[in-house]
């Protein structure tokens, strides 16, 4: 057996929003790394089908759902996951959502909702498994950002100022937690494909200008983000605290391109 640091034998991660494209692929990739993964997120027959992809890696899961919105559901995923493993080492924030339309017109509903998952919902989540890892004394928390933390993307003010809120977040629990064991870092991926995403990408003009300012010429796939993912929440990661690691083909560092 392996002793890299970057080996995740015997931790246990949960990656909430991990039944579907980003969170999924990340999901997969801890677990190729050989930790046990609980993914989990609203709709059970996503999370049954995640699950059985854990458990075709060898490495065992729970079949639990849970709502970013709904604090007692989260803390039964982490209740639920110390009574089947003992603990959970790694924690993954990967529950997310957008709408695009004029910030003139845009309605205080749709803002709210869109913060309360993608900031909120990350605070929750940060809250019932970090006072877990805090009394351990031990665990990696990844929280995911976007190009949209760095820059502005049009027309989506409100994710945008929820993943740069979510960055801001990071670093703060970053320089509370990590003299108690506890990292706190993200990963800001670049333009992946997605079943949501695919038509948007590949028939719109917006589509052709995220793919104009990636230097790599392609979007990324999801499963590029796990190498990101198993370093984090790995011991080769040990110093990495309060960082946001981006995965973008270099669009970030994209000025001229030809």
């Amino acid at each position: 057996m392996s002793n890299s640091p970057l080996e995740l034998s015997g931790k246990v991660a949960v990656v909430i929003g991990g039944t579907s494209g980003i969170g999924r692929a990340i999901a997969r990739g801890l677990a190729e790394a050989g930790a046990d993964v609980v993914p989990t997120s609203r709709r059970m027959e996503q999370v049954e089908a995640a699950a059985t992809e854990i458990e075709e890696r060898g490495q065992r899961t729970l079949r639990i759902n849970s709502d970013v919105s709904d604090r007692a559901s989260l803390q039964r995923v982490l209740d639920e996951s110390i009574k089947a493993f003992g603990k959970v080492d790694i924690l993954v924030n990967s529950a997310g959502r957008t709408k695009r339309a004029p910030t003139l017109d845009f309605s205080e509903g749709d803002w709210n909702d869109i913060l309360e998952t993608n900031l909120m919902g990350t605070l929750r989540a940060c809250q019932v498994f970090g006072r877990h890892m805090l009394e351990r004394e031990y665990g990696s928390i990844i929280n995911i950002a976007s190009l949209s933390t760095f820059v502005a993307l049009y027309e989506v003010a409100a994710y945008c100022a929820s993943k740069a809120a979510v960055a801001s977040l990071t670093k703060s629990l970053a320089i509370e937690w990590s003299q108690r064991g506890v990292r706190v870092n993200a990963i800001a991926p670049g333009v992946f494909r997605t079943a949501l995403n695919q038509k948007l990408l590949d028939e719109t003009e917006r589509g052709r200008e995220f793919l104009l300012r990636t230097p790599m010429r392609r979007f990324g796939n999801v499963e590029e983000l796990a190498g990101a993912a198993v370093f984090l929440a790995s011991d080769a990661a040990s110093f990495v605290n309060g960082e946001i690691i981006t995965v973008d083909g270099g669009f970030l560092a994209s000025g001229v391109n030809q």
